[in-house]
């Protein structure tokens, strides 16, 4: 063994190369920084996703950006013809198909899927299981047992019966006092032809 085939010592720790401290350093002069330009610098601000000043390609894609659903599962999927491979009367479980090699992750929760065809009867546990493959395996005779059942959906209440509302007493409404104006021209429309229609009473003064 040679002295550079020795590896470090383990939780050792390189020094921070300092820079301007001569060129015999290895690191003077322009201390890695190159000669000109807005890099070699001081103060100089170069944000993630700057590119110089134009419009940069985070602004210019922004309305492809998409969405993404924070609330999502992520589930491993296996479908009912891959658990044909297990002996009638089995009790499969998440714990057993992984180490039937079945499925791969032990963090993700297990989704059951139709695609295929089942011809044993298996009781199978898993978090999830879609309607045709609830369906496939109760039709060959097993059992399914969810892991993680939905919330069942409030049951209808019975209508109660309706009573009816007792009547609304009539609320009459005060007849605001005409203005003068209005006055005049139903004082001018009420009077006979090729009469003279009463002066309006001063304001204040009651209507005889």
């Amino acid at each position: 063994m040679r002295q550079n085939e020795l590896p470090p010592v383990p939780g050792s720790v390189h020094k921070k190369k300092r820079v301007g401290r001569g060129n015999a350093s290895g690191h003077g002069t322009y201390a890695g920084r190159g000669m000109k330009g807005q890099k070699s610098r001081s103060g100089r601000d170069l944000r993630p996703g700057f590119e110089g000043g134009q419009n940069p390609l985070i602004r210019a894609l922004s309305r492809k950006r998409g969405f993404t659903n924070r609330f999502r599962v992520e589930y491993e999927a296996i479908n009912v013809g891959q658990l044909a491979a297990f002996g009638a009367g089995a009790t499969l479980t998440p714990a057993s198909l992984r180490a039937a090699g079945v499925i791969k992750s032990a963090r993700l929760p297990v989704k059951i899927l139709g695609d295929g065809e089942i011809g044993v009867a298996l009781t199978v546990e898993a978090d999830r299981f879609s309607a045709s493959a609830r369906a496939k395996i109760e039709a060959a005779g097993g059992t399914v047992v969810e892991l993680r059942p939905r919330p069942e959906k409030e049951a209808a209440l019975p209508e109660a019966a309706v009573e009816p509302e007792p009547p609304v007493a009539e609320v009459q409404t005060p007849v605001e006092a005409p203005q003068p104006r209005a006055r005049r021209a139903r004082a001018k429309a009420e009077a006979p032809a090729g009469a003279e229609p009463a002066p309006p009473a001063a304001a204040g003064e009651e209507e005889g």
